[in-house]
Order: C-alpha cells, then structure tokens, then sequence
C-alpha cells in the first residue's frame, strides 16, 4: 500500500473521530444535567435539582419539573462566564476545523496541489486542537468547581455531584484532541518545510583533498597553511626550464 493511501485513510479516520467529538461537546450545551443533587425526607416526595451553563431546573417524583434561567447575566460568578465563552468557542472552532479538513483532505480533492491540500489539513488540525482544548477547559473547569463544594466541609448550601453531561464532554473533548494531534502531524510532516537541509553536502575540492596540509610549529599551537604541492612542482620546473635557456654559449666554447 502506497503512503499516500495510508495517510489518507488515517485522514479519513481522524476526521471522523474530530467529527464524533464535536457532535458530542455540541449535545452538551442544551443538556439540563451538568450538575445534580436529590434531596427528600420521605421517599414519596423527593426532589431532584439540577443545572446547567443557562438555567436551573427542579423535578419531583410526580414527573412536574420546571426550570428558571439565571436571573441577571452580571450577578454570576466570573467561572460561570468563562465556562460559557470557552463551550462556545469549542463550538465554533470544532465547525471551522471540520470545514478545513473537508477542503484539505486528500479524498475530496477540492483543494490546489498536494502541498496546499496538506497546508489546509493541518490549520484544520489545529483548529481541532483547539476546540478539544477549550472543551477540556470548560468541563474540568466545572468538575473541579463541583468537587471543590462537595468535600468543603464548611460548604454549607446545597452541594451538588457531577452530571452526566461532564463525562460526555470529556469523551467528546478526548476524540477531538486525539484526531487532531494526529491529523496535524501527518499533514505537518508533508505540508510544512523542513529546517534540516535534504540535499547532499559539498563535496572537498581535489586541491583541498590531496595536496593542502596543515602542520603545528614545534613549540607553537599556530597552525600554518602549505600551498598546494602541485603548483609547487610547476614553479620547480619551470624554474629549472628557465635556468637552461638562460645558459649563453659563446663561440670559442665549440672549439
């Protein structure tokens, strides 16, 4: 199988895991049961609260609920708005991110060239990354918020247990973050440029391979540098062709 049939099919596979996520981290914004606690002195009259990021709810066991939203959005805590924002933003970022990776993807064959497609792939990976980051944030965020109240023995309104909701915005957050880190890194390793360099090094000259040396001064650590033994040789000779033509005869010599 070739590699680029492997990474598509591992691009189809994190996109689908990315798409679960999102689909998961979105069914628990309008979902009632983030928190809940059961309160009753007789089992006959039971109730049950529970709440969310919007609202409060009540139910008994006469099957009548009713819920109320927060009453002013300037009275509440500063935790409750940034779990807000950081939900909304997992949204927005996981829509986006699937978006992206739709285009970049190698099966769809929307997008330019291979290295285009791949440079969508991963800002979509990265965008993935993201939402599961910010839907970690806000579901941890509220656990350790509803921990906190119900080990403080000095809490003393009413403590409420972790919902339903929280462990499906984890498993949703969980998928969004796995998909998306691998989905950046096959995506990265074929779209973005390496720093190393891919080419082969230089090769030494043959002047600097075979006939420069270096030697050390007795007594010294400078190094001198001896010129090349070849033009040594061609200065020799032409010095000694030289020193022959140079010779004059006279003519008593002959005699």
């Amino acid at each position: 199988m070739k590699y680029r049939t492997v990474v598509m099919y591992m691009e189809i596979g994190c996109f689908v895991s990315c798409l679960c996520g999102w689909i998961l981290v979105c069914s628990t914004l309008p979902t009632e049961y983030w928190t809940f606690s059961e309160v009753g002195s007789i089992v006959l009259t039971t109730s049950n609260y529970y709440s969310n990021l919007w609202k409060d709810c009540i139910s008994d066991t006469t099957g009548v609920s009713d819920c109320k939203d927060y009453p002013s959005m300037l009275a509440l805590p500063a935790y409750l708005h940034a779990t807000r924002a950081l939900a909304v933003c997992a949204v927005i970022t996981g829509f986006f991110g699937g978006v992206l990776a739709l285009i970049g993807m190698k099966c769809t064959k929307i997008g330019g060239s291979e290295i285009a497609n791949a440079r969508v792939t991963f800002a979509g990976g990265i965008t993935y990354l993201a939402s599961g980051f910010c839907g970690m944030i806000t579901y941890s965020w509220w656990a350790n918020r509803v921990i906190t109240e119900f080990l403080d023995p000095n809490f003393r309104a009413q403590k409420f247990e972790l919902g339903a909701a929280i462990f499906i915005g984890w498993g949703g957050s969980i998928l969004l973050i796995c998909g998306g880190t691998v989905l950046t890194y096959f995506s990265g390793k074929e779209g973005l440029p390496s720093s190393s360099p891919k080419g082969p090094r230089r090769p030494a000259t043959y002047a600097t391979a075979r006939t420069r040396r270096t030697y050390m001064l007795p007594g010294s650590s400078r190094v001198t540098l001896v010129p090349p033994l070849f033009y040594e040789g061609r200065k020799s000779r032409a010095t000694r062709v030289t020193t022959k033509t140079g010779r004059t005869f006279s003519r008593d010599s002959f005699v």
